[in-house]
Formats: structure tokens, sequence, C-alpha cells
């Protein structure tokens, strides 16, 4: 029997991250409503300065560089959480509805990506709990499954805003067509910063409870790994 790989560094990291991107979701919504009043501002038959007009897209397209960077890389560290996740509980379910390449490869197929995370993601939670209750009930009690669903459907609204986001800037060259991409990536902003709070409490709500599994045994019992991010992750 393989031996469970270590979880709670990738788990820290991935929160880590995820604060960042919150960070940076705020600071682009602060940025965006100022773009916001300046188009009012054109709109409403007022003047604003080459050099006002100069600083703001300046601004706008460094913050959307940093957003870019910072979320790719989020994304990055969360799939490799999210699979060794999976991976971990391949090694103590009898039988998982897909492979561990899954947890990764889906959210890069198209259709496929609009469901199948999810799935794994309730899976990855009502298996483990499954696992541990039979040894002790109270082990995963606060092991549920409730956030999962808030966690995919603000991730699904603001991937297809996103998507809206990009397409529609591609072509908005009047004061209208910039108003309403601004506020698109206003209400954009507004989603993604509880949905970086609620992805935080998804891997926090796991991480705590993983370390659990290490105690489980198949026939004889299972070696533990050295490695101190085992620890479940401290509130």
């Amino acid at each position: 029997m393989e031996n469970l790989k270590p979880n709670g560094q990738r788990a820290k990291i991935a929160i880590m991250l995820l604060w960042i991107v919150l960070t940076v979701e705020i600071i682009s919504l602060l940025s965006d409503y100022l773009q916001y009043d300046l188009l009012q501002t054109v709109a409403n038959g007022g003047q604003i300065s080459t050099e006002t007009a100069t600083d703001n897209d300046l601004r706008q397209r460094i913050i959307a560089i940093i957003y870019l960077a910072v979320f790719i890389i989020s994304g990055i560290t969360f799939i490799r959480w999210f699979r060794r996740a999976y991976y971990n509980l391949h090694l103590k379910a009898e039988s998982l509805s897909f492979t561990e390449g899954w947890a990764a490869g889906c959210w890069f197929v198209p259709i496929i990506c609009l469901y199948r995370p999810n799935q794994i993601m309730k899976e990855l939670y009502q298996e483990t709990q499954s696992l541990l209750s039979k040894k002790n009930e109270n082990y995963a009690q606060n092991l549920t499954t409730h956030s999962i669903g808030w966690w995919w459907a603000l991730w699904i609204i603001s991937s297809l805003l996103g998507q809206f986001i990009f397409r529609y800037s591609l072509k908005a060259e009047t004061i209208d067509e910039l108003t309403v991409t601004t506020v698109a990536s206003i209400i954009a902003s507004i989603i993604g910063i509880p949905l970086a709070i609620i992805t935080v409490k998804v891997i926090k709500d796991y991480s705590e409870i993983e370390p659990l599994l290490y105690e489980l045994k198949d026939g004889e019992e299972e070696k533990i790994l050295p490695d101190t991010d085992l620890q479940p992750l401290e509130n």
C-alpha cells in the first residue's frame, strides 16, 4: 500500500495566494470605481485632462496585469492541492468516481469544467467524512458540503462574467461601451471577494480533517510520513 503524500503545505500556499487574490480584487474594485467616475463625468458633459485619462489607463493596465498573474498562480496552487487531496483519498477509498488525474484535467476541458470539479470536490468531502466516521463519528462531524454549493455557484458566475468582460472589452470604444465593461468589472470584483473567502474555507475545512486519514488502517498500520505539514491548519 502506498503512503499518503503530505498536503498541508500545499493547502497553506493555496490559501496564502487566495488572500493575495482577495487583496487585488479590492484594489481592482476601487480602481474600477475611479474609472467609472471619470466615465460618468465625460458622459455628463464634463471635461477631464489628457493626463488624468492617461494615468487612469496606466493604473488599470498595471492592476489588470497583476491580477492576471496572481490569479494564474493561485489557480495552479489550488489545483495542486486539489489533485493531491484526491490522490490521497484514492489510497484509502475502495472506489472513487474519477481518476486522480481528473482532479487537475477537468478544469481545462470545455463543458466538463462546468460541473466535474464540483463533483470531485463533493466526493472528496463525502468520502472522507464516510471513512472517518467509521473510525470515530466525531472526526468528521464538521466536514459538510454546505460551502461547496456557494463556492461553485460563485465560481461559475465569476467565470462567465469574466468571459463577457474579456470579449466585450475587445470592442469597447464608446463611453457607453466602456461604462458597461467597467460596471461588469465592478460586479466581478464584488463576486470575487466572497468567492476567495469561501474557497479559503473549503480548503481549510478539508485540510483540518485530512491528516486524520493517516490514522486509518488498511489491514496493518499505515506508515505516516515524517513531514510537519501533516498538521491541521490553525484557525
